[in-house]
């Protein structure tokens, strides 16, 4: 495990367009399933990770919570399943089922679309806003699973609050930290270096 902080995408940076396998339903999910939201929260996540594991409860509550709302919500996992086969789409399956999630949670396999969002970690939280420009990125909150510090999900709902409210989320943003994602061999971004 190497920790990793996120890459901090410039604000005002357009939601890149994927095309990805919803693992439950095995439907097509696109950038275009949330046309028409006032927010959209793109998390990248995984299965085996410690920093989601956790989270993974909280960001639950964060999909029920807002699911009256106009935030759309899609997780992505974009792991080696290769060499992690904790992280493959029927693991996947299972986690949303366990932990309920009302989001779709993707399988990124060519892991491009990790690349375009330049997420380097799990969790890496990635907020648009109606135009679907980034106006968050940066950690669920300061909680880690060695500070004791209760998971309360605060940064990334204050910014969700912000957005759906149609105002500018302020510039002090902290990076989210967890887990590298873990890429295929050869296939290491070049954000890295």
């Amino acid at each position: 495990m190497a920790l990793t902080a996120s890459t901090m995408l410039p604000l005002g940076t357009t939601a890149p367009d994927f095309n990805l396998v919803e693992v439950e339903s095995e439907k097509q999910i696109s950038l275009a399933n949330f046309s028409g939201k006032k927010a959209l929260l793109v998390m990248f996540i995984c299965c085996h990770c410690p920093f989601v594991k956790h989270v993974q409860t909280e960001l639950a509550k964060i999909g029920k919570d807002y699911s009256q709302t106009d935030l759309g919500i899609i997780a992505i996992s974009s792991n080696d399943v290769k060499n992690y086969p904790d992280d493959a789409p029927d693991k996947l399956k299972q986690m949303v089922t366990e932990l309920g999630f009302n989001f779709p949670l993707c399988y990124d396999e060519t892991q491009e679309v990790a690349k375009a969002y330049t997420a380097a970690c799990t969790p890496d939280f990635f907020l648009f806003d109606a135009d679907l420009k980034l106006a968050y990125r940066g950690q669920l909150d300061d909680s880690r699973p060695s500070n004791d510090k209760p998971v309360t999900g605060e940064d990334l709902r204050a910014a969700i609050d912000t957005v759906l409210s149609g105002k500018p989320v302020t510039g002090d943003q902290k990076p989210s930290i967890g887990c590298n994602i873990k890429w295929k061999q050869g296939n290491e971004p070049s954000y890295f270096g």
